[in-house]
């Protein structure tokens, strides 16, 4: 079993065929780790659950309002470290001056975590992630791998995506994902709701050379356990309590 083992630079992590830009990295938090990630996930709260249709979910710290505005509040120490430094330490290219992948976002870091449950079985439908996060989106898998559809839009304008997927990335246990860019503005991501993940290969997979353990899947195929998708974003628009959400205090006691 592998321990972490992170890239010099994201130039290394890059997935050369999806469009700019894609980076993946495998084996990004130790074993030990996804355990302690895992346990207090799973020991959370019952109404720390937000449950939909097909899933269910945890926000930290706390939902977007409903003009997408993050109240402003520390995300939980077990969240930070160690996933935020590391993530921060990774270099987009060599050198002292070399920025991270979050160095133009407005906090210059994340301060919003999405944490989904999918069971076996169990997906989501093609979506763009939207305006409310800066154009950056970060993913560590944990438990089962999963994989995730890549779609173009149709050329006629108007804006409904292709039948099927242009490309599907292979997410292990433990890996990171990150999306940026022209593939984070103009396509839509999505999971099939299905047990068993199959034509996982050299040519089914894009990232299939970056893959941290190629021999999980020997045969093409593999069948899907309960995985937890925790997705570190930067939300553009914070307001302080006592700023902008003062009125919340009063009558409240």
């Amino acid at each position: 079993m592998k321990d972490i083992n992170l890239p010099a630079t994201l130039l290394e992590a890059v997935i050369p065929s999806l469009p700019a830009t894609a980076y993946y990295v495998p084996n990004f938090v130790k074993l030990a780790e996804e355990e302690v990630l895992l346990d207090k996930i799973n020991s959370a709260p019952l109404p720390t659950w937000r449950h939909l249709s097909h899933r269910r979910l945890q926000t930290y710290p706390s939902p977007l309002s409903p003009q997408n505005t993050l109240l402003a509040s520390p995300l939980p120490s077990w969240l930070y470290e160690p996933v935020i430094p590391r993530l921060l330490s990774l270099q987009i290219v060599a050198g002292a001056d070399a920025g991270n992948i979050f160095a133009d976002s407005p906090h210059r870091a994340p301060n919003h975590v999405l944490v989904n449950e999918y069971s076996p079985g169990q997906g989501i439908f093609p979506h763009e992630d939207g305006s409310a996060y800066h154009h950056v989106v970060t993913t560590i898998s944990l438990g089962s791998h999963i994989v995730l559809d890549i779609y173009a839009k149709k050329d006629d304008g108007s804006g409904e995506r292709e039948a099927e997927p242009r490309w599907r990335i292979l997410q292990e246990p433990r890996s990171l994902l990150i999306t940026t860019g022209e593939l984070y503005r103009d396509y839509l991501h999505g999971i099939r709701e299905t047990e068993v993940d199959k034509d996982l290969n050299e040519h089914g997979v894009a990232n299939w050379n970056l893959l941290g353990r190629k021999e999980n899947f020997e045969g093409g195929e593999r069948r899907r356990g309960t995985r937890l998708s925790l997705t570190f974003r930067d939300v553009l628009k914070v307001k302080n309590l006592g700023r902008g959400f003062g009125f919340l205090g009063k009558g409240c006691r």
